[in-house]
C-alpha cells in the first residue's frame, strides 16, 4: 500500500514531532486536534522547531516551507476519508484513546490503516473497537520524535501480515529503525524503562540522595544522557504514573507498584515540564 496522505489525532508534543517526520518523509499530513486553535498552534510550533534547523544550517528555508505546507491543520475527523493511514497521538487514556479510535474508524476508507501511538495500552483491545482490526497496529514514537531514531511497532492479535509489513516499511521511509513486541503491557520499552523511573523516585522518597544526585549518578556512571527524574519530567509525571499503573494492574507484580512521590506529584499537579514544576523547577530556570 503506497501512504501518501497521513492523519495525526493529537497535535501536541508527539503528534506535532509525527506531523513533521510524516511531513519531511513527503507525505500530507492532515494535523487534527479538539478544536482548530489547538491544531493551528501545533503547525505553528513546529514551524518554530523547523525554524532552528535553518538557523542552524541544517535545513534550507524553501525546504522549511514546502514542509509547513504539506500539514493541514483541521479538527473535523471528516477529512480522515482522504487519508491512507491514520495515527493516534492523543493522551495516554484508555478511554480517550477508544473513543478517537472508533471515530476515525467510521470515517475512514475501508483500506486504510489505523495506528496508535499508545505506550503501554492492549492493541489488541483498542483494535477490537473499530471495524477493521486486521488494519489496526501500535506504532510507539519515542520522544522527541524528530531525534529520536527508534519506532516500537506492535502488532494486535488481529493484525494482518500485511499491515505489520505496511507499517514496518513506512516507519523505515520516517529514516526510523524498527523493533517488534508483542501486545503484553508496556511492551519492550516501557516495560523495562518505568522500573527504572519508578526506582529512581524511591530512591528520592527514601532520601538516598537528591534529585540532582540520582541523575548525576545515572548520566556519569551508566552513561545516560539523561537522567530518570530529569527523563521522567520531560515525559511528564502524570503519563510515567499512567503506565507505572497499567503495568502493576495487569502484571500484577508488586515491582511495578508506583512510588507515593510520584502518585503525590501527580496529584499536587506538579507534572513536569509541561507543568513547570516536576522532580525539578523549570520556573526559575
Amino acid at each position: 500500500m503506497d501512504i501518501k496522505v497521513v492523519g495525526v489525532l493529537g497535535a501536541g508534543q508527539m503528534g506535532r514531532g509525527i506531523a513533521q517526520v510524516t511531513a519531511q518523509a513527503g507525505c500530507n499530513v492532515l494535523l487534527l486536534d479538539v478544536d482548530l486553535a489547538h491544531a493551528k498552534q501545533g503547525h505553528e510550533r513546529i514551524g518554530k522547531d523547523l525554524l532552528r534547523l535553518v538557523d542552524k544550517g541544517k535545513m534550507q528555508s524553501a525546504e522549511r516551507q514546502t514542509i509547513l505546507q504539506r500539514i493541514t491543520p483541521n479538527q473535523d475527523l471528516k477529512v480522515l476519508s482522504e487519508a491512507d493511514l491514520v495515527i493516534e497521538a492523543a493522551t495516554e487514556q484508555q478511554v480517550i484513546k477508544e473513543k478517537l479510535l472508533s471515530d476515525a474508524d467510521k470515517v475512514m476508507k475501508p483500506e486504510a490503516l489505523l495506528a496508535s501511538n499508545t505506550s503501554s495500552i492492549s492493541l489488541t483491545k483498542l483494535a477490537a473497537v473499530t471495524s477493521r482490526p486486521d488494519k489496526v497496529i501500535g506504532m510507539h514514537f519515542m520522544n522527541p520524535v524528530p531525534v529520536m531514531k527508534l519506532v516500537e511497532i506492535i502488532p494486535a492479535i488481529q493484525s494482518s501480515e500485511e499491515c505489520v509489513q505496511t507499517i514496518k516499511q513506512f516507519a523505515a521511509r520516517l529514516g526510523k529503525m524498527v523493533v517488534t513486541s508483542k501486545d503484553s503491557p508496556g511492551f519492550l520499552v516501557n516495560r523495562m524503562l518505568m522500573p527504572f523511573i519508578n526506582e529512581a523516585c524511591f530512591a528520592l522518597q527514601e532520601g538516598l540522595s537528591s534529585p540532582e544526585e540520582i541523575d548525576e549518578g545515572v548520566r556519569l556512571g551508566l552513561n545516560h544522557p539523561m537522567g530518570p527524574l530529569e527523563l521522567a519530567d520531560f515525559v511528564g509525571l502524570d503519563t510515567v504514573l499512567y503506565i507505572a499503573e497499567v503495568l502493576h494492574r495487569e502484571l500484577g507484580d508488586d515491582k511495578y507498584r508506583p512510588a507515593t512521590i510520584l502518585r503525590n506529584y501527580v496529584a499536587a499537579g506538579w507534572l513536569g515540564r509541561k507543568a513547570g514544576r516536576g522532580f525539578y523547577n523549570y520556573t526559575e530556570k
